[in-house]
């Protein structure tokens, strides 16, 4: 199919990367297009066409809003969408904290949008702050949504759960985990050979901190059972520690 290139005053975005589709629109930029799961800056987004998940696509969507550019992050989709010919895409890998102020670059020049790189730098001047003192009971949880059940004891352990049927953790070595370093729970975030394991919450303890997200799985609303586990738990806001453009450093930025 033969595409017609349509005229137009700026660079014509579809994003598929939740984190990106929210700090593209607050920049400015013109998003065409964006998933199912963008739904930041809730009134705007809405007014935007969906063109499927962050894993799949609606082709024929696509094809039919005929953008200038493909937006597409490395951890975040996968990469048979990179592999399509038609139009032309930017796929950043953004791996912890570090890399959001270059990916922010390169999306700006990549659309001409000189706030991209304005937001880039409030990126460096936050990084650029000393690390927190390492997180101590008693001192209040980043992004705290709820207290489960508080530590009767010093933590020597936490565990940052994203999933359940299996329990699924996230590594020091995700962009949630440098988000947990930048808000001082830093070494007692286990390093695991996998990003994402499966891990066995049966045998944590008192000493071990149980932090359950609000995404990908919605623990506050679905919390039957946790508390008979048998560990200190609270639920914290997942957006702000692995949506990782202006929603992510405003949550650093505040603290």
């Amino acid at each position: 199919m033969k595409l017609t290139k349509v005229k137009r005053n700026q660079v014509a975005v579809i994003s598929l990367v939740p984190s990106w589709t929210e700090t593209l629109i607050e920049a400015g930029v013109d998003v065409i297009g964006r998933t199912r799961f963008c739904v930041h800056p809730q009134r705007r987004v809405k007014a935007i066409p969906v063109v499927g998940g962050t894993k799949d696509w609606n082709w024929d969507r696509i094809v039919e809003l005929n953008p200038d550019l493909l937006v597409l992050d490395q951890e975040e989709n996968p990469k048979c969408m990179s592999e399509q010919k038609e139009f032309p895409f930017l796929a950043t890998h953004v791996r912890s904290v570090g890399d959001v102020a270059s990916s922010l670059r390169l999306l700006g020049r990549s659309t001409g949008n000189a706030r991209l790189s304005e937001i880039a730098s409030d990126w460096d001047r936050v990084l650029a702050r000393p690390l927190p003192e390492p997180w101590v009971l008693g001192r209040e949880i980043p992004g705290l949504v709820e207290w489960g059940r508080k530590p009767s004891v010093p933590v020597t352990k936490v565990v940052y759960v994203i999933w359940r049927e299996p329990w699924m953790a996230v590594s020091r070595e995700t962009f949630i985990g440098s988000m947990l370093e930048r808000c001082g729970f830093g070494e007692l975030v286990s390093s695991y050979p996998e990003k994402y394991p499966k891990v066995s919450l049966e045998s944590e303890g008192e000493s071990t901190l149980v932090l359950f997200s609000s995404e990908p799985f919605p623990f506050l609303k679905k919390r039957d059972g946790i508390a008979e586990l048998g560990f200190p738990y609270a639920f914290v806001d997942g957006e702000k520690f692995s949506w990782f453009g202006v929603r992510s450093l405003e949550f650093l930025r505040d603290r």
